[in-house]
């Protein structure tokens, strides 16, 4: 019997393999959100560099793959049962098997909430294709939240890449049809850039990044054009409460990434987008 098979037929099995999958990519999402961004300044400064004819002799950093995790306290390389996903963090009491210095809280929740999306989504989906696709789709979407939240960035080679999963998988026809996928790329671009440009002429400012209207389009090739109306009302919703509570604790810095909250709303879009979206029209 395939495994495909025994998946389909022992939902515990699929469920703990999934919650187990999850934990795993969510250990590796850490490196990613980790080490992605400073890879990307080493390029950009790297290739400003060779444009100015500049001399440019800053250390590459490390990938994402071949170079091994290691403790940003003491700079030893940890071993492999430090790596195991969430359980070394409490084998180790939160800290660091060699100096003691405190590990991040951040890693073991971001490997736990992988791991219960993921659970979720196969609660939801079962096993099939809706299931596996929407896997990619919540990894992406980790990725993208956490890095935009540490650097107000969202790297064009993680929406973009977004976008054109979401196109294949609409070639599928697993969640929409690659008419409507195509047609919510369109709209979910051109729609943040509209308000995008809008608010610049009133205000003379810019009220976000293009890198928000690009993984509002990838939204668009998972979703169609509609569900967008919910993923940005929930965007929008989620963000104004989070500033508001901010200003209510004394924090004033105003700038907020709006990656996370559309990532959130996309995330729920594809669970539950058309009912979410009758609601919000009646």
């Amino acid at each position: 019997m395939a495994v495909a098979d025994i998946l389909a037929t022992n939902p515990w099995l699929l469920y703990s393999s999934v919650f187990v999958l999850g934990l795993v990519v969510g250990s590796f999402l850490n490196v990613v959100i980790l080490r992605y961004p400073g890879m990307l300044r080493y390029e950009w400064e790297r290739d400003y560099a060779e444009f100015k004819d500049l001399k440019f002799d800053q250390p590459k950093p490390p990938g994402l793959v071949i170079a091994r995790s290691h403790c940003l306290a003491c700079n030893n390389k940890l071993k492999a049962w430090h790596n195991i996903p969430l359980f070394s963090f409490f084998l180790l009491r939160g800290k660091c098997g060699f100096c003691g210095n405190s590990i991040s809280w951040r890693y073991p929740l971001i490997e736990l909430l992988t791991a219960v999306l993921s659970l979720f989504l196969a609660l939801h989906f079962g096993w099939g294709w809706p299931l596996l696709a929407s896997l990619v789709l919540l990894f992406f979407l980790m990725a993208i939240t956490w890095i935009d939240l540490d650097t107000f960035l969202i790297p064009d080679q993680l929406s973009l890449l977004l976008l054109w999963i979401g196109l294949f998988v609409a070639l599928l026809d697993v969640f929409v049809s690659v008419d409507e996928a195509v047609t919510g790329v369109i709209v979910g671009y051109l729609s943040l850039w509209s308000l995008f440009w809008v608010f610049k002429l009133v205000t003379g400012k810019e009220g976000m990044g293009y890198g928000d209207f690009k993984l509002l389009a990838a939204g668009g090739a998972w979703l169609g054009a509609k569900p967008l109306i919910v993923v940005l009302v929930l965007a929008s919703v989620t963000g104004l409460i989070v500033t508001l509570f901010g200003f209510a604790i004394g924090k004033k810095d105003n700038k907020i990434p709006f990656g996370p909250y559309l990532s959130a709303g996309i995330f729920l879009s594809l669970l539950w987008g058309q009912p979410l979206l009758q609601w919000y029209l009646d």
